[in-house]
């Protein structure tokens, strides 16, 4: 703690990410709360993403923020997370990725949850850019039927001590998903937050909008539910889900 205030830990995966990291970095660089550390893995980018971020290190100096700029080879972005995660010496960590950014405010809200709930786990309210528009997508949490729907990994934080407890396991882009349902079968403390922390640019493997690519993540997801022994209805859940996401594209 840098007196009394609680150390939270930022990661950032990068790869390739030379258009969007400095928005990126320099929402961690702004942020209203000081006691911040900040680690930025990158997996040998070929563009001028590494060159972006160290030229940022005499800014955080100035702020006394400790910042870390690694690129070297790993297995993905939960492998990138996870090895990010493991140079930090902080009770709080959360994780923006290389094209996203936080809200100014958004580690001075998550600690606030933190100081009055002290949650091992929770997310809060995302802002989805779509080249539609914002969309804000609300954080739920619904512990009777346990799913993605609600879910906002962009905007979790969970203590360094649940993240070790429960590193991504790297098996595919669904790790966060497996993360906190570990968590939940473990009983740990979940929490949300009704307000929005952080910026997801929408696009991607999640939303992909082929049939073939909805059943691929019906297996995916229901094979996390079935690693944790939970119901097989969940996979009729997850297809009913997707069909209806499809539909609604």
């Amino acid at each position: 703690m840098r007196g009394n205030l609680i150390a939270v830990g930022i990661t950032t995966a990068t790869y390739n990410s030379a258009d969007t990291i400095a928005r990126t970095i320099e929402s961690v660089l702004n942020q209203t709360y000081s006691n911040i550390s900040y680690v930025i893995m990158d997996g040998n980018s070929e563009d001028d993403t590494v060159g972006i971020a160290r030229s940022y290190e005499e800014k955080f100096k100035e702020k006394n923020i400790p910042f870390t700029v690694i690129s070297e080879k790993d297995n993905g972005m939960y492998d990138a997370i996870n090895k990010a995660t493991a140079l930090l010496d902080v009770e709080l960590v959360g994780n923006v990725n290389g094209d996203d950014f936080y809200e100014v405010d958004a580690v001075e809200k998550m600690v606030k949850l933190y100081e009055k709930e002290k949650y091992d786990v929770a997310w809060a309210d995302l802002r989805l850019i779509t080249p539609k528009g914002e969309v804000i997508k609300k954080a739920r949490l619904n512990k009777k039927i346990w799913t993605t729907t609600g879910w906002c990994h962009p905007t979790m934080f969970a203590t360094k001590k649940l993240l070790t407890e429960y590193p991504y396991i790297c098996n595919d882009m669904y790790d966060d998903f497996d993360f906190v349902t570990a968590a939940f079968k473990s009983g740990k403390k979940i929490c949300v937050l009704n307000e929005v922390v952080s910026n997801f640019n929408f696009g991607g493997q999640s939303t992909k909008k082929s049939f073939k690519e909805a059943m691929n993540r019906v297996n995916v997801t229901y094979g996390i539910y079935k690693r944790h022994g939970m119901s097989k209805l969940y996979y009729l859940h997850r297809v009913i889900f997707e069909m209806i996401k499809l539909v609604m594209s």
